[in-house]
C-alpha cells in the first residue's frame, strides 16, 4: 500500500518512550490505570506506548486519515488529559494532533487501522498486534470518552499556521 505523505519520512529506529519524560509517562500511565481498575502497569504502559506511536504517526503523515484502535484511544485520551505533556509532545513533533471525537460502536474499519499500523511501521517501529486489533471482549478497556474513530472521524492533521 502506498502511503501519501506531505514530506518524506525515513525509516529510522524509533522509541516512543523517548517522546516524553519518565515522569510524564508514569503520570499518564496512572491515568490509564485509574480508568481501568485491576489493569496491570505493564498493560497500561503498552497502551500508552501505542498512543505515543499513534500521535507520532499522525504528525508525520499529515495527508492520511489515521485512527487509533479502541484500546489505543484510551492511551491517547490519557495523554490529552495531561495537557502540558500533550502540548509539549505535539510541539516536539512539529504539529498539534487534534482529537475529533465521534462515537458509533459499529465504527470499526480494519482498513484505517491497517493504514495506521503501516504508518507506524514507516517510523521504524511495529504496532502491538494485541492492542491494534478489532474490538474484543477479551481485552476490556474503559475509554473515558465515547469515541470510536472511523470512518468519518479519522484524524487528519492541519498544517501549523505560518507566522
Amino acid at each position: 500500500m502506498n502511503i501519501p505523505r506531505t514530506r518524506p519520512t525515513p525509516t529510522i529506529p524509533f522509541s516512543p518512550r523517548t517522546l516524553i519524560t519518565d515522569r510524564q509517562f508514569t503520570a499518564c500511565r496512572q491515568t490509564v490505570l485509574d480508568a481501568n481498575p485491576g489493569m496491570s502497569e505493564e498493560l497500561a504502559g503498552r497502551i500508552l506506548e501505542e498512543a505515543l506511536k499513534f500521535v507520532a504517526a499522525c504528525s508525520r503523515h499529515k495527508a492520511v486519515g489515521l485512527a487509533p484502535s479502541r484500546v489505543v484511544d484510551e492511551g491517547w485520551h490519557a495523554l490529552i488529559l495531561h495537557t502540558a505533556t500533550y502540548a509539549e509532545l505535539c510541539a516536539s513533533l512539529g504539529v498539534f494532533v487534534h482529537h475529533f471525537p465521534g462515537f458509533d460502536p459499529t465504527n470499526y474499519d480494519p482498513q484505517i487501522l491497517d493504514r495506521t499500523r503501516e504508518v507506524i511501521g514507516h517510523l521504524g517501529d511495529e504496532a502491538d498486534p494485541e492492542l491494534w486489533g478489532p474490538p474484543s471482549d477479551e481485552l476490556l478497556v474503559s475509554v473515558a470518552a465515547r469515541c470510536q474513530h472511523a470512518p468519518d472521524c479519522t484524524i487528519v492533521i492541519t498544517p501549523k499556521p505560518k507566522g
